[in-house]
């Protein structure tokens, strides 16, 4: 049974101190960063496809980042469930980012979210946006040898109620990314859910610093950085639950939203070079195709896959053979690759954006 939050919070670690100062600095520059970039929810889609993919393999799914952009059709049906858990995870972020316009951040949006997630998937049953009203665990095979316990259930709606009132109480001074990083370590302490709550936790943190205006676009994901060293994100909360040692879990956060930033900043830079640098070759070697091959570039920033000719005639409004003629020239300029070896049923992948986001 953890303790509630929804208090004062003071340490006398000058550590963590510093920590906050560098993780808010880069926070800042993400932000600033994101306000300069021309067009910047063209780039969303793959950020969130990323988080979707990691976040949904810390749970177990195999589904890799050039899958979960095809449509379902082009997916091994061995593969379709995990395609599918990933597809939820972005509609349920995408939705969540939405609906924070009306609703605050509370346990109402994270039900509605949770719905979302399961919806049609392997958790269906596991009361898709509802909390649990029965006993969970974490590791081991039941009760008897599982790694960690939550709480009874009928400790969930009185633990989530102090848990929402903590991340919007203007009358205790506490800084938002330690608020935030203490209000994901009760959630997955919690565990409200009978299913997904590594999911719905992990978008917590994103959800907070957009719903605080900390960031104004959804683009800093921490599943990364927590599934680069799995089992030290595990030890790093169970210090907590073990020793009520909050310290070394705030260290470990404040960390991640540092490094985290910095990559994602170093993303967006590598993306627009990649724009620059195409943009310049669309206008010395394209010709006449120029202005088509600058409206194909700018849609497949948002979906780098192209599974059929007639989705490029509905993009650019050409005919199916100046459609052809323009993808071919693309292929042939390295900005396009046809993955499948086939004369029909091709799909042309926008490679060297994709890799951007799979190093």
């Amino acid at each position: 049974m953890p303790s509630k939050i929804n208090d004062e919070w003071v340490w006398q670690s000058s550590q963590i101190n510093t920590l906050l100062e560098k993780a808010a600095v880069k926070l800042g520059e993400l932000n600033s960063f994101a306000r300069l970039v021309p067009n910047i929810d063209l780039f969303i889609r793959l950020h969130v496809t990323k988080e979707a993919v990691v976040s949904s393999r810390i749970e177990g799914t195999q589904t890799n980042m050039y899958e979960a952009v095809l449509p379902e059709r082009d997916i091994l049906p061995e593969h379709r469930n995990d395609w599918r858990e990933v597809q939820n995870y972005i509609a349920a972020m995408n939705q969540a980012v939405y609906e924070l316009a009306a609703l605050p951040l509370s346990s109402r949006l994270l039900k509605k979210t949770h719905a979302i997630l399961l919806n049609n998937v392997r958790g269906e049953h596991k009361l898709p946006g509802e909390f649990r009203t029965s006993q969970n665990w974490i590791g081991g095979h039941s009760l008897a040898d599982a790694t960690f316990i939550p709480p009874h259930h009928r400790y969930v709606e009185e633990l989530m109620g102090d848990l929402e009132n903590f991340l919007h109480n203007p009358d205790i001074q506490v800084p938002a990314l330690i608020r935030i990083a203490i209000a994901h370590y009760q959630f997955e302490t919690i565990h409200p859910f009978l299913d997904g709550n590594g999911r719905i936790g992990r978008l917590l943190i994103t959800l907070f610093l957009v719903s605080e205006g900390i960031l104004e676009k959804p683009l800093l994901y921490l599943s990364s950085y927590f599934e680069k060293n799995k089992g030290l994100y595990y030890d790093n909360l169970m210090v907590v639950r073990n020793k009520s040692d909050m310290l070394q879990w705030l260290k470990y956060f404040l960390v991640g939203i540092e490094q985290t930033a910095t990559l994602a900043a170093r993303t967006l830079s590598r993306i627009l070079e990649l724009k620059a640098s195409i943009e310049r070759d669309l206008q010395t070697q394209f010709g006449r195709r120029g202005v088509s091959a600058q409206i194909l570039l700018n849609a497949l920033f948002q979906e780098p896959v192209i599974v059929s000719i007639e989705e490029v005639q509905k993009i650019c409004g050409l005919s199916y053979k100046a459609a052809n003629d323009l993808v071919a020239a693309m292929c042939q300029h390295g900005i396009l690759q046809e993955t499948t070896g086939q004369s029909r049923n091709r799909v042309f992948v926008f490679s060297a954006y994709m890799a951007v986001f799979e190093d």
